[in-house]
């Protein structure tokens, strides 16, 4: 299990990493896998063949959609967007008639979506995107599978059915969490659905265990790639760092991930960002996704680490870092 707590000012300053936290489950809660996110309309694109389903059926969506309806139904009436993307999938976003706003703009935002994603990851995956927000942290609990208490920090969840290793997952769904537009915000909610999309496009080639540096760093990269936010708006606390001499020494462990008296997550997921920005920029997003795809497949020790880095960018571990590092330097400065 993995958790990304993105503390607070991403609502000001880092916009949703107040209340955004991403946690991998492998759901151990009830054996599948997934990645929890703890934590003005006129101006937005329409959606493409969009279609109400609170009186008309929904004729041709993900399988779990009839399963969701029916969880959602014992909390109120549901509504429901049904979007058509230029391929001909099917994307779908439910909700609750009161959160009509929130349903209706994550319906304008997931062809989007489904698009920027592509862009980087490639077309290797469904291209669609099932989508729910909770009523409240009771059905947040009963659609990501989740067996204890939910937190209130929790923003959004990926979550998918068990599946063996080189098979396509299916039951894979997005759950946003009742608040989460109000206390996210557009741009937020947007960069939010990119993120977790990120997460459900790169599932069937994620092992549990791989470094979070790889897996939250790289959705955070997703979900943030294209936007006009400069670096020191992105990782405020890397670059409070940097301009008093203080870099990175090295590439965030997993438990710097974990909300603790003795971690800040919010360092840790910038960080991470900042690693997977950094390959980005200087190797190219075909080198980022390569690399991805190279240390998301386990535990990675080390030696593994080193093998993994010549591998698809030619240098170690310690050069990596080295290189990091002025590149934060360089950004901060700018």
């Amino acid at each position: 299990m993995s958790a990304l707590l993105r503390v607070r000012d991403w609502l000001a300053h880092r916009r949703r990493f107040e209340f955004v936290a991403t946690i991998a489950m492998v759901v151990a809660l009830t054996a599948a896998g997934g990645a929890l996110l703890l934590l003005p309309k006129s101006g937005l694109p329409t959606v493409p063949a969009a279609t109400s389903s609170d009186s008309a059926p929904m004729t041709h969506a993900d399988p779990q959609v009839p399963d969701l309806r029916r969880i959602m139904s014992s909390y109120g009436p549901v509504v429901a967007q049904q979007v058509s993307g230029d391929d001909g999938k099917l994307s779908v976003v439910l909700g609750h008639p009161y959160q009509r706003g929130d349903v209706d703009q994550l319906a304008r935002e997931v062809g989007p979506a489904v698009t920027a994603v592509s862009e980087v990851w490639g077309t290797d995956w469904a291209h669609e995107a099932v989508v729910a927000v909770a009523s409240g942290p009771s059905e947040f609990a009963a659609l990501t599978h989740a067996t204890g208490p939910v937190s209130n920090e929790v923003a959004a969840a990926s979550v998918a059915d068990p599946f063996v290793p080189g098979a396509r997952p299916t039951g894979q769904r997005i759950v946003f969490a009742a608040d989460a537009g109000r206390r996210l915000g557009p741009d937020g909610l947007r960069e939010t659905l990119r993120h977790e999309l990120t997460h459900v496009a790169a599932r069937a080639q994620t092992v549990d265990g791989s470094p979070q540096w790889v897996l939250e760093g790289f959705a955070e990269y997703c979900g943030r790639r294209g936007g006009q936010q400069r670096f020191a708006q992105v990782a405020p606390t890397v670059t409070t760092r940097a301009r008093a001499g203080d870099l990175p020494a090295d590439l965030p462990a997993d438990a710097a991930f974990v909300p603790s008296a003795d971690t800040s997550a919010a360092l840790a997921y910038e960080q991470a960002w900042s690693a997977n920005a950094f390959v980005a920029d200087r190797f190219g997003e075909p080198k980022l996704v390569a690399l991805y795809r190279r240390l998301a497949s386990g535990p990675q020790d080390r030696a593994a680490l080193d093998h993994g880095l010549r591998e698809i960018l030619g240098i170690d571990h310690d050069a990596f870092v080295a290189a990091w590092r002025e590149w934060i330097k360089a950004r901060v400065a700018a």
